[in-house]
């Protein structure tokens, strides 16, 4: 038994592993997209996908799966043609690639039993594969027309000796540099002229010169290829003391240089720039340290990778907690009467050191559950792109505010609909090359994601400059699919049949591809984001483009709630989609278009009676005097909630309400005050979406309390 608990956490630390290297596969291939496409340098790029598929090559036979070890030697083949250079990349290649890192993640998909099985076609990989990487013939060596010195060349790396090659054919100059860096202060010295150095210039190879070795001091020599002058990289050097000199082409009827290795033995290396398994490495350091040295066998990271149940189960831990603190306080006000002053003194002093001291660890937890946006934009960057060469457009993929942070639950929840959106955006929104210089736009598209905090919530626009949406097709197409009659459909506002496109079964196509036309697109996006407690707006205009904004709670695990009674019932709201809220005369409501309003501040905020909403009283049935008003937003949507009493606010932890009462709109969940009252949560943006649109909810609460 201990060891099958032990194979699983060796399962799961693997799985966790290789899910990082994909991602990080993923990442580099967009970063190799975009820097093919702007004819860029990619040598780098090429090296971090090489030794990332080399690990994964690594890590999958080290644990047994087969057919991951498989794909990935497949891969680790074709960047290795595509490093040395003996197959050009092309967009056919990259697609190749890409198709690869998709076969990874449906692999790590079985093997971590997260979905169903998913056929990945090695064989048939294999052979595409194959069609494309043809290997170049080999053409005149370029080496052979520089001065350059065969002992460096002697000890070049086949990739080194094929990035000096390269760098030579394209017009590169590149430079010879020596510079003499103290021992003791070797590591520091060379990672900072290292740094210098990248700015300006690619480093070809580097390794210590015999010739200039000391003492105290070694001779470091190292070839750099830029299409800076040598002022120029002699100012970015920062070193006065530094040897610069330009490898120049060799004189017409000059002897050759021949490339072949010296008889003398290699000079010993600093670091390759080769990729080294990364067990390798450590191994060989470890030994070069010694017996008798300092190294140290701490770890580099201070990184810890956490399951993230295990953060629910604290969270949960951490909300109960919340009960018991407001638990307290009620009990230590309830002896502020009875006791001693002094004991009442003490006891009060503890009770605030344990709420002070909860709502840090609170935050800690809260903190470590939260992820930046990047790592799913960087999903929805390969989607833009598949689709995009799919449908034969051209798309421009525009990022800002990748770096703003969610719940871990959250963005991973918010994949799905991002896809649908992105999807639909592409083959709806955005026309084709032709189509678009036709109308006087780029034949290029824009697609942007702009994300950012607000409050409590986190904003997340996505924006096309397409064809944008016609209401008029909109309103014929819900006719016709029978979602809407001819004079409902004709009594619609703009924006309400805009918001007709969430409606399930709706869709604008009339032919069903893979990508659209079955209608089950937009009304997912609506259902997911909602069941996240947050709110979907759509805006589009004919022939400037459309735009999604999702709004989102950052956290759904621990909130602050207002407390309010409706009809006798203790109900419960997030405080963040709270503005105000007010007491206001019962005479000041209005009705306009048979829906009551009040008028705050000069504007018109339509009302909701919660007990009639829900249920909890009939229509016509007196109302108090006066009456609270609690203005809630989502979005760019407003709600006065009119209750009959507040009750104050209080930290809590949704529960969910099971499969059973899944149905009952308006509701997110429920809560333990901790005084062995159960409350109901309830949903703004749900609220807000069945006044604003007139629909009532489909079960009544009555019968819940």
């Amino acid at each position: 038994m201990a060891q099958g608990k032990e194979g699983d956490k060796v399962r799961e630390e693997f799985l966790a592993e290789a899910q990082e290297l994909i991602e990080t596969l993923s990442r580099d291939l967009l970063l190799l997209d975009e820097s093919q496409r702007r004819g860029q340098r990619s040598a780098e790029t090429l090296n971090d996908l090489f030794r990332g598929v080399h690990t994964l090559k690594g890590l999958s036979g080290m644990f047994g799966f087969e057919r991951l070890g498989r794909l990935s030697h497949l891969l680790e083949d074709l960047l290795e043609n595509l490093r040395l250079g003996r197959i050009d990349l092309s967009q056919p290649v990259l697609d190749v690639l890409f198709e690869g890192v998709e076969g990874f993640a449906r692999l790590l998909a079985e093997a971590g039993e997260t979905g169903e099985p998913t056929k990945v076609d090695i064989d048939g990989f294999a052979d595409r594969m194959r069609t494309l990487a043809r290997v170049k013939a080999p053409t005149h060596n370029v080496l052979e027309d520089f001065e350059l010195d065969p002992n460096m060349l002697g000890v070049l790396t086949e990739y080194e000796e094929h990035r000096l090659r390269t760098s030579l054919e394209e017009g590169f100059s590149v430079f010879r540099l020596r510079v003499r860096l103290a021992l003791d202060v070797i590591d520091t010295a060379l990672d900072q002229l290292k740094e210098r150095v990248k700015a300006i210039a690619e480093i070809l190879t580097y390794l210590p010169s015999m010739d200039g070795t000391g003492g105290d001091a070694i001779e470091i020599e190292m070839l750099l290829a830029t299409r800076k002058t040598e002022s120029e990289l002699r100012s970015a050097l920062g070193r006065p003391d530094a040897a610069l000199s330009l490898v120049l082409r060799r004189a017409s009827g000059a002897p050759r240089t021949s490339i072949k290795a010296p008889s003398q033995a290699p000079q010993r290396r600093l670091k390759s720039s080769a990729p080294v398994p990364a067990a390798s490495s450590a191994l060989q350091r470890t030994a070069e340290a010694g017996p008798g040295s300092d190294h140290s066998l701490r770890s580099l990271t201070s990184v810890v990778r956490v399951d993230i149940r295990k953060l629910d189960n604290l969270m949960n831990v951490v909300g109960e907690l919340g009960t018991v603190r407001a638990a307290l306080g009620r009990f230590v006000e309830k002896l502020r009467t009875g006791v001693d002053q002094t004991l009442w003194n003490e006891a009060h002093r503890i009770q605030r050191a344990f709420s002070r001291h909860l709502s840090e660890v609170q935050e800690g937890v809260l903190d470590i559950r939260m992820v930046p946006l990047a790592q799913l934009f960087d999903k929805v960057a390969v989607i833009v792109r598949q689709v995009a060469r799919e449908q034969k457009k051209e798309v421009r993929l525009l990022i800002t505010g990748a770096d703003t942070e969610v719940d871990k639950l959250i963005a991973e929840e918010l994949a799905d609909p991002m896809m649908h959106i992105v999807r639909n955006a592409i083959d709806h929104g955005v026309e084709i090359p032709d189509a678009r210089t036709g109308v006087g736009k780029p034949n290029v598209a824009t697609l942007a994601i702009n994300a950012y905090q607000k409050g409590n919530h986190v904003v997340i626009e996505l924006s096309d400059d397409g064809r944008g949406i016609d209401t008029a097709l909109i309103r014929e197409a819900a006719v016709r699919k029978g979602i809407l009659t001819e004079h409902a459909a004709s009594d619609l506002s703009r924006d309400e049949l805009l918001g007709v496109v969430f409606l399930p079964g709706f869709s604008t196509a009339t032919t069903v591809t893979e990508l659209s036309g079955r209608g089950v697109g937009m009304d997912v996006v609506k259902t997911n984001i909602t069941r996240l407690g947050g709110a979907v707006e759509l805006d589009s205009e004919v022939g400037v483009g459309t735009k999604v904004t999702i709004t989102l709670p950052i956290t759904l695990a621990i909130i602050s709630a207002l407390l309010f009674e409706v009809r006798g019932r203790l109900l419960a709201i997030p405080l963040a989609v709270v503005q105000e809220a007010l007491r206001m005369p019962r005479d000041a409501v209005r009705t306009v278009e048979g829906r009551e309003v009040l008028t705050l501040r000069g504007t018109t905020l339509p009302l909701c009676r919660l007990g009639e909403h829900f249920g909890f009283s009939e229509p016509g049935e007196a109302a108090p005097r006066d009456l609270y008003v609690v203005v809630i937003s989502v979005g760019n949507k407003r709600l006065g909630l009119c209750v009959d009493r507040l009750s104050g606010q209080q930290d809590i932890v949704i529960k969910g309400l099971g499969r059973s009462l899944s149905q009952v709109h308006g509701v997110s969940g429920a809560t333990d005050l901790g005084d062995q009252r159960l409350v109901l949560v309830l949903d703004a943006a749900s609220i807000i979406e069945e006044v604003l649109l007139g629909r009532s909810s489909p079960l009544a609460l009555g019968g819940l309390q």
